[in-house]
Formats: C-alpha cells, structure tokens, sequence
C-alpha cells in the first residue's frame, strides 16, 4: 500500500496573497482527511511567505495522522519544529527566491551539520527524512546520517518528456532501490499529479507520495476532500495493477 501526504502549502498562499483569515489551512487539513489523506504536510519556509507559526500550532493540535514538516536546516525553524514536535520532520533546500523547492538536498556537502541536526530532531522522538535528487551519493549521504527515510525529488521527471522522462523514472527507480537496501523508508514527491502518477506508483519500495499543487489545483473545481478522494483511488488502482 502506498499512502498519500498532502501537502496543503498553497492553500495558505491564498490566504496570504490578501493577508486575511481565510481560505484556513487548518480547514484545509480537516477535509483532506475526509478525503482520505493518510498525512499532512507543510513548509514552515523561513520567510513565512504562506504556512504561519500558528498554523504549524494548530495543526499539531488538530491533525490525528501523520503530520509532516518540511524545514529548512537553521537554527529558527528547528527550534520551531522541537517546540511543536511533529511525527516528522523533512529537511529540504531553501532559497529566498526561489517559487518552489527547487532540486534536493545536498547532503554530501553539508553531511557533518545534517547529521547533527538529524540526531537532535530524532532525540526528541521526530522521525527525521531528507528531500534529496536520485543520485548514489545522496542517498548514502543520507544514510550515514542516520535519517529514517528519504522522500525522492519526482520534479525532474514530472517536468521531462519522451526519452528524458523514462531515463528519469529509471533513476528514480534505482535510487529507491538503493535507498531500500539501506534500510531507508522511501517517499517520493514534487510535481506529481492525476497523470504521471500512473508511472510514478512505478517505483519500487514507495511507502508515501506527498502530493500539493495539483490535488490543491484540481479542488478549487472540484472541492478539496473530492480531489484528494481521486487521487487516494487512483494511487492505490495502479499499484495494485503493479502488483
């Protein structure tokens, strides 16, 4: 079985385009239960351009399942995610700049403050993944750090086509194969929607894709707990047609 994270980031964007009360991500989290939702993520970015303090409070409070934090590696937010305690934390690169998380983590290069950061998260009982690229070196990097999972960047396949995009998912599947061997959960996410996710459930040893822009595109025409229901259905059709 493959679960399904939601990421409810962009529903705050909305709130925060007007600066107002509404639309509440809290709401958000609620009706993505209803819709199936196994977990819930969000991004507490350090700017706080959509997801608030208290949105991560509430949540924490509200949500009865997984709840997901995706983090940069400063001092500010894991303080943030050691006051609040999520079930896990996932430590992605941040750029002031940038729309999206753009690429993974490079932990090879930051190995030393990621692995300390990974045993303080996991001292206080937060299961701890790292958003990385498919690549050998991330991957054993992650490893030797200790974390209990690792969630594979899917944008470079989402964004390829043709040729491109089957020698990505090749990547993508031996990275998770790697990654199983070494005793890693594997998670997956970033540009996946309704259509490539036929190929995404492709991959081997996948415990949970988390999913945001498009069940959150796709609910302002059909409503949020109908879209996330659609994609539950659908994750959960072609793996067992993998099967």
């Amino acid at each position: 079985m493959i679960y399904l994270g939601v990421n409810i980031d962009h529903v705050a964007t909305v709130r925060e385009a007007r600066k107002t009360f509404e639309p509440d991500p809290v709401w958000a989290a609620a009706l993505c239960l209803l819709g199936g939702a196994d977990s819930i993520t969000v991004h507490l970015r350090e700017d706080r351009r959509h997801i608030q303090d208290r949105d991560l409070r509430i949540l924490r409070e509200t949500v009865p399942v997984k709840l997901n934090l995706e983090m940069a590696n400063t001092r500010p937010i894991i303080d943030m995610a050691l006051e609040v305690l999520p079930d896990q934390a996932t430590l992605v690169p941040e750029k002031r700049e940038e729309i999206t998380t753009e690429g993974g983590l490079d932990v090879a290069a930051h190995l030393p403050s990621l692995r300390e950061t990974a045993g303080e998260l996991k001292e206080h009982g937060i299961t701890v993944s790292f958003f990385i690229d498919p690549v050998e070196t991330q991957i054993e990097a992650s490893a030797r750090c200790g974390v209990d999972a690792i969630e594979l960047h899917t944008g470079s396949y989402a964004n390829a086509t043709g040729v491109e995009a089957a020698e990505e998912l090749d990547k993508l599947i031996r990275g998770a194969a790697s990654a199983h061997g070494l005793g890693l959960e594997v998670n997956a996410g970033h540009g996946i929607n309704y259509y490539n996710v036929r190929d995404i459930v492709r991959i081997p040893h996948l415990h949970e894709l988390n999913i945001g822009h498009s069940i959150i595109s796709r609910s302002i025409f059909n409503g949020l707990e109908s879209a996330v229901r659609r994609m539950k259905d659908l994750i959960d059709l072609y793996s067992h047609n993998q099967a």
